[in-house]
């Protein structure tokens, strides 16, 4: 299990998230090429559908980066994202798969550095996990 590489999809809002995106490029703190980023207008314009979809296509975790709860521009975005994934941690707690495998984070747009250990930290999370039971 040492060589596993896990597959992480993160999804994060164009603001706050994106700008924290910006800031940890600029620092030279890069996410891993194993996580693919979609950006998103609001955090709280992804729908269930899209957190399983991604498991359904081979991720092995799926994060949610979105703005802390009294800076979202579009006021619940956050607040939205956070229930949908408590959701989807219920469906997959039902498949017998780990709900570890998803989480979402709030985060500040200056904070740079934070962006860059959310991706490490669900990396080392997914790896401890193994590869998800939902592959085919």
């Amino acid at each position: 299990m040492n060589d596993f590489v896990p597959q992480i999809v993160a999804f994060y809002c164009s603001n706050c998230a994106s700008a924290a995106a910006d800031v940890a490029e600029g620092l030279k703190k890069e996410l891993p090429n194993n996580i693919k980023i979609i950006n998103v207008p609001c955090t709280g314009r992804i729908e269930i559908l899209h957190l399983l979809k991604a498991f359904e296509k081979g991720a092995d975790g799926v994060y949610v980066a979105g703005c802390q709860e009294d800076s979202c521009r579009y006021t619940s975005g956050i607040i939205k994202a956070k229930k949908r994934v408590e959701y989807v941690k219920k469906l997959l707690e039902e498949l017998e798969i780990e709900p570890q495998r998803i989480e979402v984070f709030s985060m500040s747009a200056s904070r740079g550095q934070e962006f860059a250990d959310t991706g490490a930290k669900m990396i080392e999370r997914i790896r401890s996990l193994g590869p998800s039971p939902a592959r085919t």
